[in-house]
């Protein structure tokens, strides 16, 4: 455990002297250079808000608590839709602690580790939202200096939140250069590194950055060594890929420029071809954080659905041509049927085997006790199982997701997925195409398959589950929740395999590991039903649970006893 964790205090319940607020400290977010934080609930009202609390012993230094106060200041002198709310700062005798708007949809970086590459109306939806923010801020003479997507917050909305102002500056006069080296090595602009003096354009090839990483997969710059990602910026050597768009291809090169003064404004950025021209939906659903969405929704006046396009041509989306934009089409005469990608089950089993395998083979430390700050919040899965029932003899496996949605995975291996409305549903053959009806309107042959659908949620509505109404929302019909690709029983219990690559084991105990290749993390529910998250790399430095060790050992023995059986 590190000196900053031993030394630092922070009490259950927080007491701001000046306002006579008391907050509760609840779960843990995470940690990044001197802070920590924490959810925190404001005990009069039951607002909840995120706690940034950085220790007075590890300001020690001048320059740090100038620093400090500089961010405090600038913060929260913000007030915009696209910028993480600022609500309070105080102090004790311990602590600094911040009181910010709660995004609970984490960073657009865990969006990127598990999304890779976006559709580009997604990317439109974030960027135009981005775009809104660095204007807000520009136009208050303020350079931000660290955008990247693990500085831009998403609420329970997926509205972008800009945060962090760590590192930001504001511009006190025209023409008035910074000379400070800072920044994040993948979003750095050439003017920094060459020390020749920065203004608001490292703000805009930051932008680039972030809408190449969002439209390709990864950023452009990125290499295996600093130098070379270093070199590689100064003489602005990168490439982008075919499958985009040309108005896409185009926007970033005007953006990752070498000359700052060449880069264009915010403002003439919000006017590309790519911003105004392209389908951008309204909102997007919360499915969208694993799953590409669909962008097939119905005109209710016309009674014509939306259809895919890619240069004014239509398309059809398969695995490699993941980017389009949308208008209107004719209505076909059954439900529409899209192959989305084809989930490769073995491979997902052998990367998650290698993972494992690297934790065990550094025998790490098992603890009795554990602290929050050793594990990683920000890995957490956003869909898992929550139930399950198996009645295989018969029909088929039914489960719950985290989301509320309802699945059943029948003996014939075709599935039905009930989206958490209650009303939209997806049906997925033996050939991995989908097809999307409702509860209401739904071709004959499915039938039977949908009156079981109905038993199985309403059975573990009545029998397994405590849960509220669902609220539907406009973004519902563009959903794709994941889905239950393949399970198995032993005497121990079971284990769930998704096909966004999730790997859930349930056993006997009560007990339950969910493991993420994509985040490179293991989530534990132990017999107390704590929910911790830990990177697979923190265990083999850190150490972790006893009881999570000996589910990491069994797990791998699964895993390897599946991959010889495939």
């Amino acid at each position: 455990m590190s000196k900053e964790d031993d030394t630092q205090v922070i009490p259950e319940i927080i007491y701001d002297k000046h306002t006579k607020t008391t907050y509760r400290k609840g779960r843990f977010y995470g940690k990044g250079g001197f802070a920590k934080c924490y959810e925190l609930t404001n005990t009069l009202n039951s607002q909840v808000y995120a706690g940034k609390i950085v220790s007075k012993l590890l300001m020690t230094k001048q320059n740090q608590k100038e620093k400090m106060t500089q961010e405090i200041q600038i913060h929260q002198s913000l007030r915009h839709r696209n910028v993480v709310g600022f609500h309070n700062f105080f102090d004790d005798n311990h602590n600094i602690y911040i009181i910010l708007e709660l995004c609970r949809k984490k960073s657009m970086m865990e969006l990127h580790k598990r999304r890779k590459a976006l559709t580009e109306p997604e990317t439109r939806f974030y960027m135009k939202q981005i775009l809104s923010g660095v204007q807000y801020l520009h136009q208050n003479r303020i350079i931000h200096r660290d955008l990247k997507l693990g500085n831009l917050f998403l609420n329970d909305d997926l509205i972008v939140k800009i945060g962090d102002f760590g590192l930001a500056a504001k511009i006190e006069f025209e023409g008035e250069r910074k000379k400070t080296l800072c920044g994040t090595p993948n979003y750095i602009a050439p003017e920094i590194l060459t020390k020749k003096g920065h203004s608001f354009e490292v703000d805009i090839w930051s932008i680039g950055c972030i809408m190449y990483t969002l439209l390709i997969g990864k950023p452009p710059f990125e290499t295996t060594s600093l130098k070379e990602t270093y070199d590689r910026i100064k003489k602005c050597e990168y490439r982008i890929t075919s499958n985009i768009s040309v108005s896409s291809q185009h926007m970033i090169m005007m953006m990752l420029q070498s000359d700052p003064k060449s880069r264009p404004k915010v403002e003439e950025l919000s006017s590309h071809e790519f911003i105004v021209n392209g389908y951008c939906p309204p909102s997007l659903p919360v499915s969208a954080l694993t799953m590409a969405p669909r962008f097939e929704k119905f005109d209710v006046t016309s009674r014509r659905p939306l259809t895919e396009i890619n240069n004014g041509e239509a398309m059809v989306i398969s695995p490699q041509k993941k980017h389009n934009s949308i208008t209107a089409g004719l209505l076909p005469t059954a439900p529409v049927t899209k192959t989305y990608s084809t989930f490769d089950a073995k491979e997902n089993f052998l990367v998650l085997k290698s993972m494992i395998h690297g934790v065990i083979k550094s025998k790490p430390a098992r603890h009795q006790v554990f602290s929050d700050e050793m594990s990683d919040p920000s890995a957490q899965p956003m869909i898992w199982v929550s139930k399950w029932v198996d009645y295989s003899d018969k029909y088929g496996f039914g489960y719950q997701l985290s989301d509320e949605g309802v699945g059943v995975m029948f003996n014939d291996t075709t599935k039905l997925i009930m989206l958490p409305n209650g009303i939209n549903v997806h049906y997925v053959d033996k050939n991995g195409d989908e097809s999307y009806m409702t509860v209401d309107n739904y071709p004959k042959q499915h039938e039977k398959k949908m009156k079981l659908l109905s038993y199985f949620s309403r059975y573990m509505r009545e029998h397994l589950l405590k849960t509220g109404a669902s609220v539907v929302k406009d973004t519902d019909s563009m959903s794709r929740t994941p889905h239950l690709h393949q399970w198995c029983r032993s005497t121990s219990g079971v284990l769930m395999q998704l096909n966004n690559g999730t790997v859930q084991m349930n056993f006997g105990d009560h007990t339950k590991i969910i493991m993420c290749p994509l985040m490179a993390a293991i989530t534990y529910i132990d017999e107390d039903r704590s929910f911790r998250t830990f990177k697979f790399e923190s265990i083999q430095k850190h150490g972790c649970p006893v009881g999570l060790y000996e589910k990491i050992h069994y797990a791998h023995e699964k895993l390897s006893i599946l991959l010889e059986s495939q």
